[in-house]
């Protein structure tokens, strides 16, 4: 491979004086860059805002849910946090966060690319999240919305509580910028990859991303259009879900879940594709069954379009369409399982160090494994009925979304800290986060699987007084939770400062990206690599080293 490694001597190498970090540029030409560095950078500072506003939220609802008679909101009031919770949680966190920050920085230099193939759609897909996360913003500082992050038929539709509009609205320009983060993606990975990147040598983590940008281009225009729908019969009548004038309220349904399920695939893909760099570095071994996993990601996308009516097998769907729904949600299961169990097999007699962002990987094998599981449960038409709108639902989607996603998040963001920053982190209180993190997200959501077996239902500012053990268990464990996501915070923007240079490769990782400098040159590379070698070759890496060592010497 023929690319450059100028900081040899990670002991008493300098930040290079010519990257995309350079202080000599000030705040205009961040504003009006096309580098995707920097732009992934300002996602980064834009989701963790949103982020913490998210989970602000759920500290109130924990906090509501302490005691069994609703003492801290006003069941109105406690509509409109959890709601606001979800949308933000979901629309501004969960779907942009590793593909936005991670995916924006790593992709076009894992495939030895300068930039995206379109940095000006790049930067306005930024723009278009920033005003729909203002648009928001407005929503709960004017009043709010009580919908649920579902915007569910007749609420939507029939109350007059007008900033369902501004949310929708909302929701519908952020979804353009998943759009158009999805298309940029699909043409860098098709077009600009490097002479001798060939799909089977392209690293697990852009096959992920390739995966859900299809999703994203695919499936986000039907959640535009389900929303439109919802804005005109607010605003001019049209009779679309309002069965008074001809629509159908089970329309909204189908059309809001053939976009929504795909999402969560959307969310967890490119986490998944993070685990696979980690597990790989870590545990020095070629990631077990690379093909495998790389098909495994786009059978994850197509079967992901097929699944969405498990979502009302209680909505008054056919008992047939029930019961093909529920064996295709079994069938998504098995591309899942592959990974989970081909990760394993990487880990099987492997080197493997226990560096912060293994760690986390750790979590998300952990906790996804027993989102995915319950997930089962939720497919069986029995279990479903009984379960449906429980906490038992709360549980499941957070384990899959909170558990596996944000772990991933967290892995990558200490995986790829010193390539994005050229420091690195204090490795003590990183691992103390990663573990707090952990025990804490058990605390609070594995006994929301009891509450809903029992029969708690979600969404209520009050509940009987037999179920509020189990949520004070809840609450404490959210406090714990929150000091684990706290900390990261904490310690990552004090190593901007005082962190330890990094060097171009801390991890002795194979990517592209670990082959340059750190952080990065503003296009990336001072001449276009050459790639010889698959993804996850450590004897390669070890033979470079060993030239490279007989070279300086």
């Amino acid at each position: 491979m023929s690319t450059i490694v100028s900081l040899p001597d990670q002991s008493t190498a300098r930040l290079p004086k010519v990257s995309y970090l350079n202080k000599e540029y000030g705040l205009k030409s961040w504003l009006l860059t096309g580098d995707h560095k920097r732009i992934a950078v300002l996602y980064m500072i834009s989701i963790t805002f949103f982020f913490f506003i998210g989970g602000a939220m759920a500290a109130l609802i924990r906090l509501q849910l302490l005691t069994p008679y609703g003492d801290l909101l006003a069941a109105d009031t406690y509509n409109k946090v959890f709601t606001a919770h979800g949308l933000i949680m979901v629309f501004f966190f969960l779907v942009p966060s590793v593909p936005a920050t991670i995916g924006n920085f790593c992709i076009p230099i894992m495939v030895g690319a300068k930039d995206l193939a379109f940095p000006k759609i790049n930067l306005l897909s930024w723009y278009l999240y920033v005003a729909a996360g203002i648009m928001m913003i407005c929503v709960l500082t004017f009043g709010g919305v009580d919908t649920g992050w579902t915007f569910t038929t007749p609420l939507s539709t029939h109350y007059l509580n007008t900033n369902v509009v501004t949310a929708g609205l909302a929701v519908f320009v952020a979804g353009f910028s998943s759009i158009f983060t999805g298309l940029n993606f699909i043409v860098t990975i098709h077009r600009m990859r490097a002479p001798g990147m060939t799909w089977f040598r392209l690293p697990l983590f852009v096959w992920s991303h390739y995966a859900a940008s299809i999703l994203m281009v695919l499936g986000t225009p039907v959640l535009a259009i389900t929303l439109t729908l919802v804005v005109l019969e607010r605003t001019i009548g049209i009779g679309v879900f309002d069965p008074t004038r001809g629509g159908d309220p089970l329309l909204f349904q189908h059309l809001f879940w053939f976009y929504s399920h795909p999402a969560v695939y959307i969310m967890i893909l490119p986490g998944m594709g993070v685990i696979s760099e980690v597990i790989s570095t870590f545990s020095r071994k070629r990631v077990f069954g690379y093909t495998a996993v790389a098909f495994s990601s786009v059978a994850i996308a197509v079967f992901g379009f097929f699944v969405w009516a498990h979502h009302m097998f209680i909505m008054g769907i056919s008992n047939y369409s029930a019961l093909v729904f529920s064996l295709l949600t079994m069938l998504v299961a098995v591309p899942s399982a592959i990974k989970i169990f081909n990760w394993a097999a990487t880990l099987y007699k492997g080197s493997i160090t226990f560096e912060t962002p293994m760690l986390y990987a750790f979590g998300f094998l952990g906790l996804f494994t027993i989102g995915g599981l319950t997930g089962v449960f939720l497919g069986s038409l029995g279990m479903d009925i009984h379960l449906t709108e429980t906490y038992f639902i709360v549980a499941h989607f957070h384990f899959v979304m909170v558990g596996g996603m944000l772990m991933a998040y967290l892995s990558g963001v200490h995986f790829w800290w010193p390539k994005i920053t050229g420091r690195m982190y204090p490795e003590g209180v990183s691992r103390l986060a990663a573990v707090i993190t952990f025990v804490g997200f058990i605390l609070t959501f594995f006994p929301q699987f009891v509450l809903g077996y029992l029969g708690m239902p979600r969404r209520y500012a009050a509940y009987p007084p037999e179920f509020q053990v189990l949520n004070v268990f809840s609450s404490a464990g959210a406090s714990v939770l929150g000091i684990g996501y706290l900390l990261p915070l904490l310690y990552l923007t004090w190593s901007l400062k005082y962190g330890k240079i990094a060097g171009p490769n801390p991890w002795q990782a194979t990517g592209l990206e670990w082959q340059i400098q750190s952080p990065p040159l503003t296009e990336n590379f001072d001449k276009t690599p050459i790639v010889t070698h698959e993804a996850y070759d450590y004897d390669w890496l070890a033979n470079k080293t060993r030239n490279e060592v007989t070279t300086v010497g």
